[in-house]
Protein backbone atom coordinates (compact mmCIF):
# COMPACT_ATOMS: atom_id res chain seq x y z
CA UNK A 1 0.00 0.00 0.00
CA UNK A 2 0.86 3.26 0.75
CA UNK A 3 3.64 5.32 2.21
CA UNK A 4 1.68 8.29 4.64
CA UNK A 5 3.80 10.90 6.35
CA UNK A 6 1.47 12.07 8.86
CA UNK A 7 2.77 15.62 10.41
CA UNK A 8 1.15 16.34 13.87
CA UNK A 9 0.94 20.38 15.02
CA UNK A 10 0.18 21.35 18.69
CA UNK A 11 -3.39 21.72 19.65
CA UNK A 12 -6.26 20.27 21.05
CA UNK A 13 -7.16 18.19 18.53
CA UNK A 14 -3.93 16.02 18.25
CA UNK A 15 -5.73 13.59 19.61
CA UNK A 16 -8.02 12.66 16.54
CA UNK A 17 -4.71 12.20 14.43
CA UNK A 18 -4.25 8.84 17.27
CA UNK A 19 -6.98 7.36 15.57
CA UNK A 20 -5.77 8.51 11.50
CA UNK A 21 -2.57 6.92 12.46
CA UNK A 22 -4.63 3.81 13.17
CA UNK A 23 -7.03 3.78 10.62
CA UNK A 24 -4.15 4.20 8.14
CA UNK A 25 -2.25 1.53 9.49
CA UNK A 26 -5.13 -1.14 9.54
CA UNK A 27 -5.92 0.06 6.21
CA UNK A 28 -2.34 -1.54 5.32
CA UNK A 29 -0.39 1.80 5.02
CA UNK A 30 3.48 2.44 6.08
CA UNK A 31 3.05 5.63 8.53
CA UNK A 32 5.62 7.56 9.91
CA UNK A 33 5.19 10.62 11.78
CA UNK A 34 6.64 14.09 13.02
CA UNK A 35 5.60 16.04 15.63
CA UNK A 36 6.51 19.68 16.37
CA UNK A 37 7.74 20.18 19.99
CA UNK A 38 4.04 21.76 21.16
CA UNK A 39 2.24 18.82 19.36
CA UNK A 40 4.31 16.37 22.23
CA UNK A 41 2.18 18.54 24.75
CA UNK A 42 -1.14 17.41 23.87
CA UNK A 43 -0.41 13.38 22.79
CA UNK A 44 2.65 11.63 23.46
CA UNK A 45 5.04 10.07 20.92
CA UNK A 46 4.97 6.48 22.57
CA UNK A 47 1.57 6.18 22.04
CA UNK A 48 2.32 7.15 17.85
CA UNK A 49 5.11 4.51 17.53
CA UNK A 50 2.36 1.51 19.48
CA UNK A 51 0.09 2.27 16.89
CA UNK A 52 2.42 2.84 13.79
CA UNK A 53 5.56 0.76 14.90
CA UNK A 54 7.92 3.41 13.94
CA UNK A 55 10.06 5.95 15.89
CA UNK A 56 8.63 9.88 15.70
CA UNK A 57 10.93 12.36 15.30
CA UNK A 58 10.94 15.98 15.85
CA UNK A 59 13.92 17.44 15.63
CA UNK A 60 15.79 17.78 12.04
CA UNK A 61 18.97 17.19 14.25
CA UNK A 62 17.27 13.66 15.54
CA UNK A 63 18.98 10.41 14.25
CA UNK A 64 16.15 8.17 12.50
CA UNK A 65 16.70 4.67 13.92
CA UNK A 66 14.97 3.58 10.35
CA UNK A 67 17.56 5.84 8.59
CA UNK A 68 13.77 7.63 6.64
CA UNK A 69 12.33 4.07 5.94
CA UNK A 70 8.58 3.73 6.24
CA UNK A 71 7.04 0.10 7.97
CA UNK A 72 7.53 -2.91 5.82
CA UNK A 73 10.49 -1.66 3.86
CA UNK A 74 14.12 -1.98 4.29
CA UNK A 75 16.48 -0.16 6.15
CA UNK A 76 18.98 2.11 3.83
CA UNK A 77 22.62 1.11 5.02
CA UNK A 78 24.18 4.59 5.22
CA UNK A 79 22.39 7.11 7.67
CA UNK A 80 20.64 9.69 5.48
CA UNK A 81 19.41 13.25 5.86
CA UNK A 82 16.14 12.52 7.92
CA UNK A 83 14.40 15.37 6.68
CA UNK A 84 14.95 14.72 3.02
CA UNK A 85 14.59 11.13 3.34
CA UNK A 86 11.12 10.73 4.63
CA UNK A 87 9.92 13.46 2.31
CA UNK A 88 11.64 11.30 -0.26
CA UNK A 89 9.87 8.26 0.36
CA UNK A 90 6.57 9.07 1.29
CA UNK A 91 3.51 8.68 -1.28
CA UNK A 92 1.69 11.39 0.44
CA UNK A 93 2.08 13.91 3.98
CA UNK A 94 -0.74 15.08 5.61
CA UNK A 95 -0.19 18.28 8.47
CA UNK A 96 -3.55 17.32 11.00
CA UNK A 97 -3.98 19.21 13.05
CA UNK A 98 -2.24 22.41 11.54
CA UNK A 99 -2.34 24.84 14.09
CA UNK A 100 -2.16 28.91 12.81
CA UNK A 101 1.26 29.17 14.19
CA UNK A 102 1.98 26.57 11.40
CA UNK A 103 0.65 27.24 8.57
CA UNK A 104 2.19 30.65 8.87
CA UNK A 105 5.61 29.04 8.96
CA UNK A 106 4.53 26.97 5.73
CA UNK A 107 3.46 29.86 4.08
CA UNK A 108 6.58 31.89 4.97
CA UNK A 109 8.95 28.98 3.69
CA UNK A 110 10.56 28.41 7.29
CA UNK A 111 11.71 25.64 8.12
CA UNK A 112 12.64 25.35 11.64
CA UNK A 113 11.95 22.10 12.74
CA UNK A 114 11.50 18.40 11.47
CA UNK A 115 7.62 19.08 9.88
CA UNK A 116 8.37 22.02 8.75
CA UNK A 117 11.67 21.26 6.90
CA UNK A 118 10.02 17.97 5.60
CA UNK A 119 7.43 19.75 4.05
CA UNK A 120 9.60 22.11 2.08
CA UNK A 121 11.23 19.10 0.72
CA UNK A 122 8.46 16.76 0.11
CA UNK A 123 7.37 16.61 -3.74
CA UNK A 124 4.82 14.40 -3.10
CA UNK A 125 0.95 15.52 -2.92
CA UNK A 126 1.23 17.70 0.27
CA UNK A 127 -2.03 18.42 2.43
CA UNK A 128 -2.83 21.03 5.34
CA UNK A 129 -6.23 20.02 8.07
CA UNK A 130 -6.16 23.41 10.12
CA UNK A 131 -7.95 22.95 13.66
CA UNK A 132 -8.26 26.08 15.94
CA UNK A 133 -10.63 28.39 17.69
CA UNK A 134 -12.93 29.63 15.06
CA UNK A 135 -11.73 33.14 15.64
CA UNK A 136 -8.54 32.10 14.91
CA UNK A 137 -9.11 30.52 11.75
CA UNK A 138 -11.28 33.21 10.04
CA UNK A 139 -8.37 36.08 11.07
CA UNK A 140 -7.18 37.56 7.79
CA UNK A 141 -3.83 36.30 8.62
CA UNK A 142 -4.64 32.59 8.58
CA UNK A 143 -7.07 32.85 5.63
CA UNK A 144 -3.98 34.64 3.63
CA UNK A 145 -1.57 31.65 4.55
CA UNK A 146 -4.12 29.34 3.32
CA UNK A 147 -4.41 30.98 -0.04
CA UNK A 148 -1.15 31.05 -0.30
CA UNK A 149 -0.80 27.30 0.25
CA UNK A 150 -3.38 26.91 -1.86
CA UNK A 151 -1.85 28.62 -4.96
CA UNK A 152 1.38 26.59 -4.68
CA UNK A 153 -0.71 23.55 -4.95
CA UNK A 154 -1.49 22.48 -1.30
CA UNK A 155 -4.91 21.00 -0.85
CA UNK A 156 -6.43 22.29 2.40
CA UNK A 157 -8.90 20.01 4.23
CA UNK A 158 -11.67 22.75 5.64
CA UNK A 159 -12.26 22.22 9.10
CA UNK A 160 -16.06 21.20 10.17
CA UNK A 161 -18.24 23.17 12.51
CA UNK A 162 -19.33 22.56 15.96
CA UNK A 163 -18.50 21.96 19.04
CA UNK A 164 -14.69 23.88 19.86
CA UNK A 165 -12.30 23.31 23.18
CA UNK A 166 -12.90 26.29 24.63
CA UNK A 167 -15.98 25.85 26.72
CA UNK A 168 -18.78 27.11 25.46
CA UNK A 169 -17.92 28.13 22.27
CA UNK A 170 -18.91 27.05 18.59
CA UNK A 171 -17.82 27.91 14.95
CA UNK A 172 -15.59 26.96 12.67
CA UNK A 173 -12.38 25.08 13.42
CA UNK A 174 -12.91 21.12 14.20
CA UNK A 175 -10.36 18.84 12.57
CA UNK A 176 -12.56 16.37 10.34
CA UNK A 177 -12.90 12.77 11.65
CA UNK A 178 -10.09 10.82 11.19
CA UNK A 179 -11.94 8.57 8.57
CA UNK A 180 -12.44 11.36 6.62
CA UNK A 181 -9.04 12.50 6.88
CA UNK A 182 -7.78 8.97 6.09
CA UNK A 183 -10.30 9.06 2.62
CA UNK A 184 -8.53 12.97 1.60
CA UNK A 185 -5.12 11.13 1.81
CA UNK A 186 -6.17 7.91 -0.17
CA UNK A 187 -7.75 10.77 -2.73
CA UNK A 188 -4.59 12.49 -3.74
CA UNK A 189 -2.68 8.72 -3.44
CA UNK A 190 -1.09 7.33 -6.74
CA UNK A 191 -3.62 4.62 -7.89
CA UNK A 192 -1.35 1.53 -9.08
CA UNK A 193 -2.81 -1.92 -9.09
CA UNK A 194 -4.91 -2.80 -5.93
CA UNK A 195 -6.53 -6.21 -5.13
CA UNK A 196 -10.25 -5.43 -5.72
CA UNK A 197 -9.55 -3.32 -9.12
CA UNK A 198 -12.20 -3.98 -11.79
CA UNK A 199 -14.98 -5.90 -9.35
CA UNK A 200 -17.74 -4.37 -8.16
CA UNK A 201 -19.31 -4.32 -4.73
CA UNK A 202 -22.90 -3.76 -3.52
CA UNK A 203 -23.51 -2.90 0.20
CA UNK A 204 -26.87 -2.25 1.70
CA UNK A 205 -26.97 -0.40 4.78
CA UNK A 206 -29.42 1.32 7.84
CA UNK A 207 -33.20 0.05 8.58
CA UNK A 208 -35.76 0.13 6.29
CA UNK A 209 -39.09 2.28 7.43
CA UNK A 210 -42.41 1.47 6.49
CA UNK A 211 -45.27 3.88 6.92
CA UNK A 212 -48.64 4.03 8.58
CA UNK A 213 -49.47 7.46 8.06
CA UNK A 214 -47.46 10.47 6.52
CA UNK A 215 -45.95 10.82 10.22
CA UNK A 216 -45.70 7.10 11.53
CA UNK A 217 -44.05 4.55 10.43
CA UNK A 218 -42.23 0.98 11.86
CA UNK A 219 -39.06 -0.58 11.07
CA UNK A 220 -35.63 -1.63 11.78
CA UNK A 221 -33.15 -0.28 14.15
CA UNK A 222 -29.89 0.44 12.27
CA UNK A 223 -27.98 3.29 11.97
CA UNK A 224 -25.58 1.75 8.92
CA UNK A 225 -22.91 2.37 10.78
CA UNK A 226 -21.60 -1.86 9.46
CA UNK A 227 -22.45 -1.01 6.01
CA UNK A 228 -20.40 2.36 5.96
CA UNK A 229 -17.41 0.43 6.83
CA UNK A 230 -17.98 -2.24 4.48
CA UNK A 231 -18.20 0.32 1.47
CA UNK A 232 -15.31 2.18 2.92
CA UNK A 233 -13.44 -1.15 2.89
CA UNK A 234 -13.98 -2.19 -0.11
CA UNK A 235 -13.52 1.02 -1.97
CA UNK A 236 -9.72 1.48 -0.45
CA UNK A 237 -8.89 -2.33 -2.07
CA UNK A 238 -10.24 -0.78 -5.18
CA UNK A 239 -13.37 -1.63 -6.08
CA UNK A 240 -16.33 -0.40 -7.77
CA UNK A 241 -19.33 0.59 -4.64
CA UNK A 242 -22.70 1.17 -4.61
CA UNK A 243 -24.30 2.03 -1.47
CA UNK A 244 -28.03 1.46 -1.21
CA UNK A 245 -28.58 3.75 2.28
CA UNK A 246 -31.86 3.22 4.04
CA UNK A 247 -32.35 6.20 6.19
CA UNK A 248 -28.92 6.71 6.91
CA UNK A 249 -27.72 9.32 8.48
CA UNK A 250 -23.87 9.07 8.12
CA UNK A 251 -21.87 10.35 5.02
CA UNK A 252 -21.20 8.04 2.41
CA UNK A 253 -17.14 7.51 1.71
CA UNK A 254 -15.69 9.22 -1.12
CA UNK A 255 -15.65 8.12 -4.04
CA UNK A 256 -18.74 5.79 -3.32
CA UNK A 257 -21.92 5.70 -5.49
CA UNK A 258 -24.85 6.41 -2.97
CA UNK A 259 -28.75 5.39 -3.69
CA UNK A 260 -31.33 6.93 -0.85
CA UNK A 261 -34.39 4.32 -0.06
CA UNK A 262 -37.33 4.35 2.46
CA UNK A 263 -38.99 0.98 2.61
CA UNK A 264 -38.26 -2.96 1.99
CA UNK A 265 -40.09 -2.04 -1.54
CA UNK A 266 -37.47 0.19 -2.17
CA UNK A 267 -34.80 -1.54 -0.98
CA UNK A 268 -35.64 -4.37 -3.24
CA UNK A 269 -36.22 -2.62 -6.40
CA UNK A 270 -32.94 -0.84 -6.22
CA UNK A 271 -31.10 -4.37 -4.95
CA UNK A 272 -32.50 -5.97 -7.84
CA UNK A 273 -31.59 -3.21 -9.92
CA UNK A 274 -27.93 -3.26 -9.04
CA UNK A 275 -27.50 -6.81 -8.03
CA UNK A 276 -27.02 -8.51 -12.12
CA UNK A 277 -23.26 -5.96 -12.16
CA UNK A 278 -22.58 -6.96 -8.98
CA UNK A 279 -19.38 -9.44 -7.80
CA UNK A 280 -20.08 -8.96 -4.34
CA UNK A 281 -22.96 -8.52 -2.09
CA UNK A 282 -22.81 -7.30 1.27
CA UNK A 283 -26.39 -7.26 2.39
CA UNK A 284 -25.93 -5.39 5.90
CA UNK A 285 -29.01 -3.43 5.70
CA UNK A 286 -31.84 -4.53 8.22
CA UNK A 287 -35.28 -4.30 6.22
CA UNK A 288 -38.43 -4.63 8.21
CA UNK A 289 -40.22 -7.94 7.78
CA UNK A 290 -44.13 -6.58 7.76
CA UNK A 291 -45.59 -3.36 6.70
CA UNK A 292 -48.53 -1.64 7.62
CA UNK A 293 -51.34 -3.68 5.64
CA UNK A 294 -53.02 0.01 4.66
CA UNK A 295 -51.50 3.44 5.05
CA UNK A 296 -53.69 5.84 6.17
CA UNK A 297 -53.54 8.97 3.47
CA UNK A 298 -53.96 11.61 6.89
CA UNK A 299 -52.42 11.65 9.92
CA UNK A 300 -54.31 9.31 11.85
CA UNK A 301 -56.12 11.16 15.46
CA UNK A 302 -55.26 9.73 18.73
CA UNK A 303 -59.15 8.81 19.47
CA UNK A 304 -60.22 5.97 21.59
CA UNK A 305 -58.06 3.54 23.90
CA UNK A 306 -56.53 2.22 20.98
CA UNK A 307 -55.81 1.49 17.07
CA UNK A 308 -55.85 -1.75 15.75
CA UNK A 309 -52.80 -2.31 13.13
CA UNK A 310 -52.91 -4.93 10.73
CA UNK A 311 -49.52 -6.11 9.43
CA UNK A 312 -48.60 -7.88 6.09
CA UNK A 313 -44.74 -9.22 5.28
CA UNK A 314 -43.00 -7.36 3.09
CA UNK A 315 -40.37 -8.97 0.34
CA UNK A 316 -37.50 -11.30 1.08
CA UNK A 317 -34.81 -9.48 -0.62
CA UNK A 318 -32.17 -12.01 -0.78
CA UNK A 319 -34.49 -14.88 -1.40
CA UNK A 320 -35.54 -12.53 -4.67
CA UNK A 321 -31.98 -13.00 -6.19
CA UNK A 322 -30.88 -15.65 -8.23
CA UNK A 323 -27.04 -15.72 -7.78
CA UNK A 324 -24.69 -16.57 -10.55
CA UNK A 325 -21.11 -19.00 -10.03
CA UNK A 326 -19.17 -15.75 -10.13
CA UNK A 327 -21.47 -13.91 -7.41
CA UNK A 328 -20.76 -13.74 -3.97
CA UNK A 329 -23.82 -13.26 -1.31
CA UNK A 330 -22.96 -12.48 2.19
CA UNK A 331 -25.91 -12.12 4.48
CA UNK A 332 -26.21 -10.58 7.77
CA UNK A 333 -28.02 -11.99 10.89
CA UNK A 334 -29.29 -10.36 14.04
CA UNK A 335 -30.30 -13.29 16.45
CA UNK A 336 -30.73 -13.08 20.25
CA UNK A 337 -27.79 -14.66 21.44
CA UNK A 338 -25.14 -16.94 19.37
CA UNK A 339 -27.89 -18.91 17.47
CA UNK A 340 -25.11 -20.60 15.19
CA UNK A 341 -27.91 -23.04 13.70
CA UNK A 342 -30.53 -20.64 13.19
CA UNK A 343 -28.00 -18.59 11.13
CA UNK A 344 -26.87 -21.41 9.03
CA UNK A 345 -30.29 -22.49 8.41
CA UNK A 346 -30.95 -18.89 7.13
CA UNK A 347 -27.32 -19.20 5.17
CA UNK A 348 -28.91 -22.16 3.13
CA UNK A 349 -32.56 -20.48 2.63
CA UNK A 350 -30.99 -17.08 1.74
CA UNK A 351 -28.45 -18.85 -0.71
CA UNK A 352 -25.48 -16.68 0.50
CA UNK A 353 -22.69 -18.04 0.58
CA UNK A 354 -21.35 -16.38 4.39
CA UNK A 355 -23.89 -15.17 6.79
CA UNK A 356 -22.75 -12.43 9.29
CA UNK A 357 -24.36 -13.48 12.91
CA UNK A 358 -24.61 -10.44 15.31
CA UNK A 359 -25.60 -11.22 19.19
CA UNK A 360 -28.00 -8.21 19.98
CA UNK A 361 -27.93 -9.24 23.23
CA UNK A 362 -24.99 -7.60 24.06
CA UNK A 363 -25.31 -3.76 25.25
CA UNK A 364 -21.73 -3.03 24.41
CA UNK A 365 -22.44 -3.75 20.94
CA UNK A 366 -25.99 -2.45 19.92
CA UNK A 367 -27.27 -0.31 18.01
CA UNK A 368 -25.56 2.53 16.76
CA UNK A 369 -22.23 1.72 18.51
CA UNK A 370 -19.15 1.91 16.63
CA UNK A 371 -18.06 -1.41 18.13
CA UNK A 372 -18.95 -4.88 17.00
CA UNK A 373 -18.86 -8.44 17.61
CA UNK A 374 -19.68 -11.13 14.89
CA UNK A 375 -19.45 -14.96 14.04
CA UNK A 376 -18.70 -15.97 10.64
CA UNK A 377 -20.50 -18.66 9.18
CA UNK A 378 -20.48 -20.40 6.25
CA UNK A 379 -21.70 -23.86 5.10
CA UNK A 380 -19.06 -25.88 6.78
CA UNK A 381 -17.40 -23.57 9.94
CA UNK A 382 -17.89 -20.41 11.84
CA UNK A 383 -15.65 -18.13 13.01
CA UNK A 384 -15.91 -15.59 15.73
CA UNK A 385 -14.63 -12.41 15.41
CA UNK A 386 -14.23 -10.87 19.07
CA UNK A 387 -15.46 -6.91 20.07
CA UNK A 388 -13.22 -4.42 17.49
CA UNK A 389 -14.62 -1.28 16.00
CA UNK A 390 -16.58 -1.60 12.73
CA UNK A 391 -13.87 -0.74 10.66
CA UNK A 392 -11.68 -3.43 11.49
CA UNK A 393 -14.69 -6.24 11.71
CA UNK A 394 -15.29 -4.78 8.20
CA UNK A 395 -11.45 -5.73 7.08
CA UNK A 396 -12.01 -9.27 8.73
CA UNK A 397 -15.14 -9.39 6.67
CA UNK A 398 -13.43 -9.01 3.63
CA UNK A 399 -11.01 -10.73 3.77
CA UNK A 400 -13.16 -13.75 4.74
CA UNK A 401 -15.15 -12.67 1.44
CA UNK A 402 -11.39 -12.95 -0.44
CA UNK A 403 -11.19 -16.63 0.61
CA UNK A 404 -14.84 -17.65 -0.89
CA UNK A 405 -15.05 -15.48 -3.92
CA UNK A 406 -14.58 -18.17 -7.28
CA UNK A 407 -12.44 -15.02 -9.14
CA UNK A 408 -8.72 -15.76 -8.63
CA UNK A 409 -7.80 -12.15 -8.47
CA UNK A 410 -9.82 -11.53 -5.93
CA UNK A 411 -7.00 -11.23 -2.73
CA UNK A 412 -7.01 -10.12 0.56
CA UNK A 413 -5.67 -6.39 1.39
Amino acid sequence: MARILLGVSGGIAAYKSLELARLATLAGHGVRVLMTEAAGRFVGAASFEGIVGAPVLSSEFERDPMGGAFPGDPRPEHDPIGHLELAANCDALLIAPASANTLAKLAAGMADSMLTTSFLACTAPRLVAPAMNDRMYADAATQANLATLRKRGVEVIEPGEGRLASRGELGRGRLPDPADLLARIEAVLPTGERPWDGLEVLVTAGGTREPIDPVRFIGNRSSGRMGIALATAAARRGAGVTLIAANVALPAPPGVHRIDVETTEQLAEATQAEFPETHVLLMAAAPADFRSAETAADKLKREGEGMDLRLEPTEDILASLKPEESQTVVAFAAEHGPNIDRAREKLNRKQAHLIVLNDISDPSIGFDSEQNAVTLIDSTSDTTLPKAPKDEIATQILDRVAQLHPAPRLETG
